[in-house]
């Protein structure tokens, strides 16, 4: 009978110098006990409800596409979506038919006139003299072209002939402005 160490191995041994292999996983756990007896978890009156939506299809059918609604409005479309082809919702306004009528307008230069062809779009500009100094605004933005009249030879200092199609107020714009300046074109 001896009375020295345990025969046990160590994590070194002395009698080599290399360490032994780690030990399996789960080896270090403490042991399992065993689970105390308890009463089951019963939720009161589950049994009842189900029977209740059985009874009461409708309303079972109403709610989950109620709640199928609202998780998609939740999950509806964001900005993204413009990324991808999807319309925007923008608010619908409402807009009054603009009566368009055709006005013939005198420009005071004749050149820039024969430029024009029907279709382009022109800006109309008042430049008016003054006491204090020339003042231009503009007359009409935008607007249509419908015609250019041939030039008479006979009228080399009065200008040319335009007719474009505007609303039907700013063709009173353009009459009162072609009473009191010299109206000028830009090309849009």
């Amino acid at each position: 009978m001896s009375f020295g160490p345990s025969p046990t191995p160590s994590r070194f041994s002395p009698a080599s110098a290399a360490p032994l292999p780690p030990r399996p996983l789960g080896t270090d756990a403490p042991p399992t006990c065993e689970v105390p007896h308890f009463a089951p978890v019963r939720v009161r009156g589950g049994r009842f409800q189900l029977r209740g939506l059985v009874r009461h299809r409708r309303r079972a059918v109403a709610a989950g596409l109620a709640v199928t609604a609202a998780a998609l409005v939740a999950a509806g479309p964001r900005d993204t979506d413009r990324a991808r082809g999807h319309p925007a919702a923008e608010p619908v306004r409402e807009r009054r038919a603009v009566e368009m009528v055709t006005a013939p307008v005198r420009i005071a230069d004749g050149a820039t006139v024969r430029l024009l062809r029907p279709g382009d779009r022109v800006d109309v500009i008042a430049a008016e003299e003054t006491a204090a100094g020339g003042d231009a605004r503009v007359v009409a933005r935008g607007v249509r072209v419908t015609k250019v009249p041939e030039a008479l030879d006979d009228a080399v200092d009065g200008g040319a002939l335009v007719v474009l199609t505007v609303p039907r107020s700013t063709a009173a714009r353009l009459v009162g402005a072609s009473a009191t300046a010299r109206l000028a074109v830009t090309l849009c």
